[in-house]
């Protein structure tokens, strides 16, 4: 069994063009942790609808454009490098305001599932 996976999602060009304007890495992958989504808002799109997650907090990397995200009623600003955790059973949707596409990714991990993190899980050799 190989000790790696890799894929071709594509440009973001790319990925506007698929359902949702979504590429998921967790199947293409393999991935056992975490889902990871790269993502292409519109100008002008918004959620389809508001949603929360049960056992997976979401973390957002805002990498272009400009928008509003909203939890639970408090909107917050987003623009190129923004970034924002979402708590289980937090209620959330985001639109995009600017004038151009908005581009990021989105993790999703089980809460309170990490135990270690950089260094404190590494070994040099």
């Amino acid at each position: 069994m190989s000790k790696y996976s890799t894929t071709q999602f594509g440009t973001w060009a790319d990925i506007a063009k698929t359902e949702y304007g979504k590429a998921f890495l967790h199947d293409a992958l393999g991935l056992t942790s975490a889902e990871i989504s790269i993502s292409v808002m519109p100008s002008g799109a918004k959620s389809p609808f508001n949603h929360v997650h049960k056992q997976n907090e979401e973390i957002y990397i805002f990498l272009s454009g400009n928008g509003t995200f909203t939890i639970d009623n408090e909107t917050i600003e987003i623009k190129p490098g923004t970034a924002i955790r979402v708590a289980t059973g937090a209620k959330r949707a985001m639109e995009n305001t600017g004038a151009t596409e908005m581009q990021y990714i989105c993790v999703q991990a089980k809460e309170n599932s990490l135990t270690q993190f950089a260094f404190g899980d590494a070994e040099v050799c």
